[in-house]
């Protein structure tokens, strides 16, 4: 068992939440009970993943999108995002996010986890926001055909990958990867010059933009590309503090 003030003090150690310029509040959004032993982890705090995350016990739910967002400034606790609230609230459950420091952390963080089981090598930080990176960029370990990368992502991902690219049958070696909705930001791959982009999703305009660009653009769905942090996140947690119970819950998304 842990105090919640000791886990969030974990959390801010590992993830920096404060060098982040984000969008969302970073760490505790609802407070809940003091000691902490079952933690689930979770991609968002939706009704899915709250119900199975207080169906298991559990103390506390760490996830990668909160159900707090600055743009949607004060907001009635009504319908079903208010049933989220209410939820967490009625069963003393902590509600704990890390949006963007997630995303871009260097060992646990989105990208850095999917380039991991990728197996892409060489590693580096990519796709600077106001001097904090949010993504990874990599190599393969050896040259692949994009159209065979694109198998071997969504055999990654579980996931339907589309690919944007001018040539299916060219070379593959270097790849940047910025996670979930980062459609638009295709062009810091082309200005690392990278060969290619990961991401969640895709727009219309993204698609032949990039492909007369070069760019091998490959979309893995917003869910898919970003199971990866909170995954690591819990494997990281789990290994410093071992007497801690932790459970990833899916759910089933195919945007």
């Amino acid at each position: 068992m842990i105090g919640r003030q000791d886990l969030l003090n974990y959390f801010q150690s590992l993830l920096t939440p404060e060098l982040f310029d984000d969008y969302a509040p970073n760490g505790l959004q609802i407070e809940g009970k003091e000691r902490v032993n079952k933690i689930a982890f979770a991609v968002s705090a939706t009704q899915d993943s709250l119900e199975h995350a207080l169906a298991w016990g559990a103390d506390a739910l760490v996830v990668h999108h909160g159900v707090l967002w600055k743009h949607q400034g004060a907001r009635t606790i009504t319908g079903a995002w208010g049933e989220r609230i209410r939820m967490s609230i009625l069963k003393e459950l902590n509600l704990i996010a890390y949006h963007l420091p997630l995303d871009g952390h260097q060992d646990v963080g989105n990208a850095v986890a999917l380039a991991r089981a990728l197996g892409l090598t060489t590693i580096s930080p990519f796709g600077l926001y106001k001097k904090q990176p949010l993504g990874a960029q990599a190599k393969l370990s050896s040259p692949m055909k994009v159209s065979e990368f694109q198998i071997h992502l969504a055999q990654v991902l579980q996931h339907p990958v589309v690919l944007a690219s001018n040539n299916p049958d060219a070379l593959l070696s270097s790849v940047g990867i910025i996670t979930g909705g980062a459609n638009n930001d295709w062009s810091k791959a082309m200005d690392a010059g990278l060969d290619a982009y990961i991401t969640g999703e895709i727009s219309e305009y993204n698609w032949h933009d990039a492909r007369e660009a070069g760019l091998h653009y490959f979309a893995g769905g917003h869910h898919a590309t970003e199971k990866f942090g909170p995954q690591s996140l819990m494997a990281r947690l789990q290994q410093d503090h071992p007497n801690l119970e932790v459970k990833f819950f899916d759910s089933a998304n195919p945007a």
